[in-house]
């Protein structure tokens, strides 16, 4: 973990080809967060800040404040995304063994409505970083076809802790709860995480694509977004497999959209956001319905959610008060939480936790991390839960996490 230091920011726009894919400029083990071919991605640590325990993201938001005031920013661009910025990663339990992070890169690559820049961060006594990188198309290794194991919560056990967590929700003790299982893989010495990362964009270019301090994955749920005074997040409620033909493909869709399972789910999500978001804005307002998004594995129910901030409160500040959503937690919160540590037997680290980027002047973007993994000394663990409400079936749901892993799979395919 960093102290704070003086940092230089640096700030210049590049002149890049036409057609520009940021996908191709990965250096090793990148930082990134890309959507629909824009976005970010990081190279080296000019600092790296950790926090812990119920407040850790709070703490975050509180340390980025006091590292912006230090720093010495030249931004001639002044577009999202440029002067200093940094990524960050946060658990979803406060009881996690690991940390929540922000990591300041020395280098960030970015590119945004056909605008592309380099911003360099140095800290005060160092010499810059090379910035060459991004002139020239990275190769990357060729990763095995993986195999991946059982967790600690087996297929069977999680059919069993979703039976226990549905009675409850029967009895009335809570309304909705989500649920989780892992699979688990050995990774090979040279593993390019750069060569799945690209997997991803190219597969699932709507989600939110992101690699922080070894959570990485496609997310298609932002848990929330501030710029310029508005602020908006996507909620993910509800899901379906997709259909064999373009015929059966409408069927589910529309008897997705028509499931009161998934819409009842689906309105404690979004009356959760809401509420969440109303004390903080001036007006709220979200999708009269939900919508079908479609994803090549799944569709999903989802509603957007958008308003006006009434104070100048930052992107991680908003993200401390809305995680965990009732999206990857449950309703009521405590509750969900709490029936949550008791059910599952392993710990989610980042997975269902806020992952994004924040600038100096704390707008910035953060999904949820879902649709993905982390490494830990070559062992990925890869994650997929389900939101379990009182007509809820344990093995429809356990389906429904096999559908959620299919990206991961893919990518490690």
């Amino acid at each position: 973990m960093s102290s704070l230091r003086k940092l230089r920011v640096e700030t210049r726009e590049l002149a890049t080809p036409a057609g520009f894919d940021i996908t191709r400029h990965f250096p090793e083990n990148p930082t990134a967060f890309i959507r629909n071919g824009q976005g970010i991605i990081g190279f080296g640590e000019a600092a790296r800040f950790e926090a812990t325990g119920p407040d850790r993201i709070a703490q975050l938001a509180s340390i980025w404040r006091d590292q912006v005031a230090l720093a010495e920013i030249k931004d001639p661009l002044q577009v999202q995304c440029t002067g200093l910025v940094a990524f960050g990663s946060a658990t979803f339990s406060p009881e996690s063994a690991l940390s929540s992070v922000l990591i300041v890169p020395r280098i960030i690559l970015g590119t945004r409505d056909g605008r592309s820049w380099i911003t360099k961060i140095t800290p005060e006594g160092e010499t810059d970083a090379s910035s060459d990188f991004y002139s020239q198309v990275m190769t990357y290794r060729p990763n095995p076809k993986l195999s991946f194991v059982e967790g600690v919560l087996t297929a069977a056990g999680f059919m069993k802790q979703a039976e226990n967590a549905i009675s409850k929700i029967r009895s009335g003790k809570i309304q909705k709860v989500v649920l989780a299982r892992e699979i688990m893989t050995q990774l090979p010495g040279d593993f390019d995480i750069r060569t799945a990362l690209v997997s991803l964009s190219k597969k699932y270019p709507s989600c939110w694509v992101y690699s922080v301090a070894g959570n990485f994955g496609a997310s298609p749920e932002l848990l929330v977004r501030v710029s310029h005074g508005q602020v908006s997040a996507r909620v993910l409620a509800g899901t379906t497999s997709r259909g064999d033909s373009p015929e059966a493909d409408v069927v589910q869709s529309n008897t997705l959209t028509a499931s009161e399972k998934n819409l009842q789910e689906h309105r404690f999500a979004v009356e959760s956001m809401v509420d969440a978001l109303t004390p903080f804005c001036s007006t709220v307002d979200s999708d009269e319905k939900p919508f079908s998004l479609a994803l090549p594995d799944l569709w999903h129910l989802a509603s957007d959610v958008y308003g006006k901030l009434q104070n100048n409160i930052s992107v991680l500040d908003l993200a401390a008060f809305l995680h965990p959503t009732a999206a990857v937690a449950g309703t009521p919160r405590a509750s969900a939480q709490a029936l949550i540590a008791e059910l599952e037997p392993f710990d989610r680290g980042g997975y269902a936790g806020p992952v994004g980027w924040i600038g100096a002047d704390g707008d910035g973007e953060w999904a949820i991390a879902l649709r993905g993994g982390f490494i830990e000394q070559n062992v990925l663990t890869a994650f997929a839960g389900c939101g379990l409400v009182a007509d809820s079936e344990p093995k429809e749901e356990l389906e429904e996490t096999e559908l959620k892993f299919a990206p991961i799979r893919g990518a490690l395919s």
